[in-house]
């Protein structure tokens, strides 16, 4: 067994997370402090790797990506569903960005180490083993700091993930990554899944001239979305921005419960869903244009009878019946796989190891730069302050699981306001998105000051209410 050269930091997973907590270290510690990054694919960039082709992020990527490195400018989208919202990078964009922050800013620098085809079997006591996957090779590495967990909560990839329904012989099904190369054979289209994966597959049919008429969507369990127009966060959205945030934060203060909640922020305008008829359950943060959700209207055939248990010839058995289909002229297209596992928190900061979680909801890399820009400016402090700036956030599911979000995040942010040097990276930070716009108010503008005044009342009344909707009042 062969013994590398040590490490500081060993980072499990060279995705966005990793990524960003790997850059993040870099730029706050000194040049005696080597960073190692393990990923099982052969190139950085995580789930990018294996998306769709026609993938676009969901959020603006104005607060995306790693913080030393601008993923997009702040150019609005001049036609289509998006219109009038911050562009939104596309899946090559995002994996060509990843990678040069690797090739063109980490490794030259000599500090950080790229092990490819690689996984992590073994961590413990300073000393973790290695496998390459290639060659079956084992080998040690020592850690002198943390090894740091980006894979806890790993992604589902529609390519690779494993159905939980049969299919018969003969029938096409696949995964969105082929539906471009596949369309063209089919006059019929049947999109399964009701997340952010199958509204991009729905969209991508629309856009490309299928007719709604041609498309059967099967729907699980409908979703509330959030509304792209109201999470803009850049100077040109600043009213509307931080009008939504008060507007938000007084429902959360004024809600009797979840669902009364759930309609208060659709009456506001941050809540979107595809039926009027049809009451959300789950709430997964996918953000939609209002574009969007018009063209997603016109599929007038959506299938609500729980999930798919089988494709058979001339049916799709569901939970809760059976629905008659053409399989012999349909492509089923595979939408089913959750965009991120859902694991029991633990502790951020443990020992020798942290592991890296959502901390702000939704924001993975702000997260992970935070958790990282913690670690490397605060070494005085042991685990449990360091974990008040860093409570782990559960991945939400039902409806019910956002208050519980909501207070956690409120309460981060709360220990980060107070500790001066947590709150004055936070205000440049480019991932935080929304801390900086604060910070550029001129105090000469009575009425930004007066709105950013109005969700400082509101953020107090909506914490002193979520404890309640979250069901942990004591």
């Amino acid at each position: 067994m062969a013994t590398t050269q040590d490490t500081d930091y060993l980072v499990i997973g060279a995705g966005a997370s990793g990524l960003a907590f790997a850059d993040e270290l870099f730029t706050r510690t000194g040049d005696d402090v080597h960073i190692t990054l393990v990923d099982r694919r052969d190139a950085p960039g995580g789930h990018w790797n294996d998306a769709y082709p026609f993938v676009r992020l969901h959020q603006p990527a104005t607060f995306y990506g790693v913080e030393s490195r601008e993923l997009a400018h702040d150019a609005i989208e001049a036609d289509g569903p998006n219109a009038g919202c911050l562009t939104l990078s596309e899946g090559p964009e995002i994996v060509a960005y990843f990678h040069a922050v690797l090739r063109e800013q980490l490794l030259p620098s000599g500090r950080v180490t790229f092990v490819p085809s690689c996984d992590v079997e073994h961590a413990e006591g300073g000393s973790t083993t290695l496998r390459h996957l290639l060659s079956g090779q084992r080998e040690t590495v020592r850690v002198r700091r943390t090894v740091d967990d980006a894979s806890w909560h790993t992604n589902a990839i529609p390519r690779t993930h494993t159905r939980k329904y049969s299919v018969a012989p003969g029938i096409a099904c696949v995964p969105p990554n082929d539906l471009p190369l596949l369309a063209l054979r089919h006059r019929r289209y049947a999109v399964l899944g009701g997340g952010k994966t199958a509204i991009d597959a729905c969209l991508w049919l629309l856009d490309n001239g299928a007719p709604a008429d041609a498309i059967t969507w099967v729907i699980p369990r409908d979703s509330w979305f959030f509304n792209r127009a109201k999470v803009q966060a850049a100077m040109p959205f600043f009213d509307t921005l931080f009008t939504s945030i008060a507007e938000q934060r007084e429902a959360m203060a004024a809600a009797r419960s979840v669902d009364d909640l759930a309609l208060r922020l659709e009456a506001c305008g941050a809540w979107l869903r595809l039926d009027a008829a049809v009451a959300p359950r789950i709430c997964h943060y996918a953000t939609v244009a209002e574009g969007e959700l018009a063209l997603l209207r016109s599929i007038r055939n959506v299938v609500r009878q729980g999930r798919v248990r089988a494709i058979e010839p001339g049916c799709l058995r569901m939970d809760q019946g059976e629905v008659p289909i053409a399989t012999d002229q349909t492509l089923f297209i595979d939408a089913t796989a959750s965009a991120l596992t859902k694991r029991p928190t633990r502790p951020v900061f443990e020992g020798d190891r942290i592991t890296l979680q959502m901390i702000r909801i939704p924001q993975p890399t702000f997260s992970a730069a935070c958790i990282a820009f913690v670690e490397a400016t605060m070494p005085e402090l042991g685990d449990d302050q360091r974990n008040r700036f860093a409570a782990p956030i559960p991945m939400p599911d039902a409806v019910v699981d956002f208050p519980l979000g909501q207070l956690i995040d409120g309460m981060n942010r709360f220990h980060a306001a107070r500790h001066p040097g947590l709150h004055a990276w936070m205000l440049t930070s480019r991932l935080d998105g929304y801390s900086p716009l604060v910070a550029a108010v001129d105090p000469a503008d009575a009425g930004r000051v007066a709105l950013l005044a109005r969700v400082r009342e509101a953020t107090k009344a909506a914490m002193a209410n979520l404890p309640r909707l979250a069901g942990v009042a004591g």
